[in-house]
């Protein structure tokens, strides 16, 4: 769908030029909204308001503007000091964080990989996500600290499989993948764990719009030192990258800097092995656990 000649994906890329957080969800911008429309029709600035909630008036500021999940005291101080209509008690039931199971700042990457026409991948750390077997997926969550209750690690796996079905859903996009063979020396969760995870990169792998090569442990040279990596093309032909770190990520859609990656992982495609000795060294990995 377009808007004046601009796609709304062109729109989300616009604004991930000039921020590293996705937008705020649908609900608690809406409630933002209500609480701000409901303090502002009391006659109340924001520090007045904060006052009477007990709460900084950045912290008003962040709720209206859909940035933090209000808790339970912000809510019910917010009912009194606008004259208890209720509304907010009934709309902080329906509150939500953003799209279950998906980090906040990977939720416009994961929008834009659903139309791209192409998409690369780098990983250093572990196996990627869409190569993920489910006990692979479950042991990444089970290691997560702070703990996740079982709620939450069973929202991750499921946005996990649910995310790998473009894999099967899209046979004419090309998907590349280059992992560091010391990832799948790793055995996360388990020999058996580790085993089934290698046989489900081969099945995942055998289709012919999905390549996989393995950066040996022995090169001497390497080009993408800098971590992780995620690239794709979008319909319009804009090309655009992804990185993440600790607690964080973002999506880069400066040309020269995204022209800048794919020079870097063209070079690290060079200095792979190629995807059949690849696909041996998997297989001969499998044979030995």
């Amino acid at each position: 769908m377009t808007h004046g000649g601009v796609s709304e994906n062109d729109d989300d890329l616009t604004a991930c030029e000039v921020e590293r957080e996705p937008d705020p969800s649908d609900s608690l911008r809406t409630f933002g909204a209500v609480v701000q429309a409901l303090r502002e029709h009391a006659g109340l600035g924001r520090e007045e308001f904060g006052r009477q909630v007990q709460f900084s008036k950045h912290t008003v500021e962040s709720v209206e503007l859909g940035r933090r999940m209000p808790d339970e005291s912000f809510v019910e101080r917010a009912e009194e000091a606008t004259g208890n209509t209720g509304a907010l008690r009934r709309a902080a039931k329906f509150l939500t964080r953003g799209e279950a199971g998906l980090a906040a700042w990977f939720r416009r990457w994961a929008k834009l990989e659903k139309v791209a026409v192409s998409l690369s991948t780098y990983e250093c750390r572990l196996v990627p996500g869409l190569l993920q077997s489910e006990g692979y997926a479950r042991a990444l969550f089970q290691n997560r600290i702070p703990l996740l209750t079982d709620d939450q690690l069973e929202a991750q796996v499921a946005a996990r499989l649910e995310r790998q079905r473009m894999l099967y859903e899209r046979p004419t996009v090309p998907f590349h993948f280059i992992v560091e063979e010391h990832v799948f020396l790793r055995k996360l969760g388990g020999v058996e764990v580790m085993r089934a995870q290698l046989e489900h990169v081969l099945d995942c792998t055998a289709p012919r719009n999905v390549t996989l090569q393995i950066m040996p442990v022995d090169s001497e040279t390497h080009p993408c030192m800098d971590g992780p990596l995620r690239l794709l093309e979008t319909p319009q032909g804009r090309r655009v990258a992804y990185s993440e770190g600790q607690e964080n990520g973002r999506l880069i859609a400066d040309p020269k800097d995204v022209r800048l990656l794919y020079q870097r992982y063209d070079t690290l495609r060079s200095q792979a092995l190629n995807p059949t000795l690849s696909r041996g060294l998997l297989e001969q990995l499998r044979g030995e656990l």
